[in-house]
């Protein structure tokens, strides 16, 4: 989405706590490295992906890549140039990565969206957008009744890039490189639980050489209707000792 003056939301208990429990993993985690900003927790892991892994999911978002969409009121085409796929999270492969990925970030695999590839030729960009959902905007009230605001975000770089490409976040004073089997991570939110708007970032223009990466977003609740609906029935079950269905 286009940057934007409405204001994005309030604070939530649970989104701070969620962002706590991730950051105190990653922290604890030798293989991660809190990268340096005073207002966005980010972190890196180096080689999260070895080649084999990266060149097969590259063959993935190449077989099924389209060109990529925005979700915004006044989203401009122009602002995402890309071409995406959405992965199937059930296949063989998609499934390892993206419960990988969840596990290293110490979050249910339920609470996670649908893993989604993208490829950046030379001249495509993503310009600055935030990638948590800004409340004030028509489309809030469908993403709150599938799992709620977005708190973390997790990206895979798939192979080394000639020249451009980077992730950029202008008020965050970072600018990662991409490299390929790297695992860059960062909480959406403020230490509140209100999305942090210092987490403005950019996918800067390829300037030589192709950039793939794979993209994974958290919620503050189990995504979707079907996965919300299996963890009420399993809470059901947890607080009464009986299927939800069978309660009276």
């Amino acid at each position: 989405m286009a940057l934007t003056t409405l204001p994005p939301g309030g604070p939530s208990a649970a989104r701070a706590a969620i962002g706590a429990a991730v950051a105190a993993k990653l922290d604890a985690d030798p293989r991660m490295q809190r990268l340096p900003s005073e207002r966005v927790a980010a972190w890196r892991c180096l080689d999260f992906l070895d080649q084999a892994w990266c060149d097969w999911l590259i063959q993935v978002i190449d077989s099924n890549r389209r060109p990529s969409s925005l979700l915004s009121d006044r989203g401009d085409p122009k602002n995402r140039t890309s071409e995406s796929c959405d992965m199937d999270r059930f296949a063989d492969g998609i499934r390892q990565v993206d419960e990988s990925i969840a596990a290293l970030l110490g979050i249910a695999p339920e609470y996670g969206e649908t893993m989604q590839g993208q490829r950046y030729a030379p001249g495509q960009l993503f310009r600055t957008h935030h990638d948590y959902f800004h409340e004030g905007e028509s489309y809030w009230p469908r993403m709150r009744e599938n799992g709620g605001q977005r708190t973390f975000t997790a990206m895979i770089y798939l192979n080394d890039v000639e020249e451009g490409g980077a992730t950029w976040f202008p008020q965050g004073g970072l600018r990662v490189a991409p490299r390929r089997g790297m695992l860059l991570a960062w909480d959406n939110m403020n230490p509140d639980g209100s999305p942090n708007t210092a987490t403005l970032h950019e996918g800067m223009a390829v300037v030589e050489g192709t950039k793939y990466v794979v993209t994974k977003w958290f919620r503050e609740e189990p995504w979707g209707r079907a996965a919300r609906a299996a963890a009420e029935a399993a809470a059901a079950v947890a607080s009464t000792g009986a299927p939800a269905s069978a309660k009276r």
